[in-house]
């Protein structure tokens, strides 16, 4: 499955449908460098999601999430803030979607698979951001 683009409603950017299993591969073989490129595009992605929808709780700065993965990475405790951000993001994301309860993203498992195993991590995330943009697509 390539990577499609799918409008958001309300808004002229486009986000992209990409394959949960490209993005572990990628975040593996690049030793978590596309790791940290992939955060920044989810988390650009929800906040353009979030303007559109008029809600900040999908993030209004990608940019600072970025410069906590990167540079704050060093001093351990942005990183795992961020980290633990993007998946509130994405769990706030199926919210606004409308997704049912129990299709919904665990907060704690995406969490803990991210810190611990980033490509399995990025692999769910992506997985369930998936079904954000399916349900974008359809309106």
């Amino acid at each position: 499955m390539a990577a499609t683009a799918v409008a958001i409603t309300g808004s002229d950017r486009r986000v992209r449908v990409r394959n949960p299993r490209r993005v572990a591969l990628l975040d593996l073989c690049t030793l978590g460098v596309y790791g940290f490129c992939w955060l920044y595009m989810v988390n650009r992605e929800l906040a353009t999601l979030g303007a559109a929808r008029g809600t900040a709780e999908l993030g209004e700065h990608p940019r600072r999430t970025l410069l906590a993965l990167f540079p704050g990475s060093l001093l351990i405790v942005p990183l795992v803030v961020s980290i633990f951000n993007t998946c509130k993001r994405v769990l706030a994301a199926q919210r606004v979607a409308g997704q049912p309860p129990v299709q919904r993203l665990d907060n704690g498992l995406g969490f803990a698979l991210l810190m611990l195993i980033p490509p399995l991590g990025s692999w769910y995330v992506q997985r369930e951001l998936n079904k954000v943009w399916a349900t974008e697509a359809k309106r």
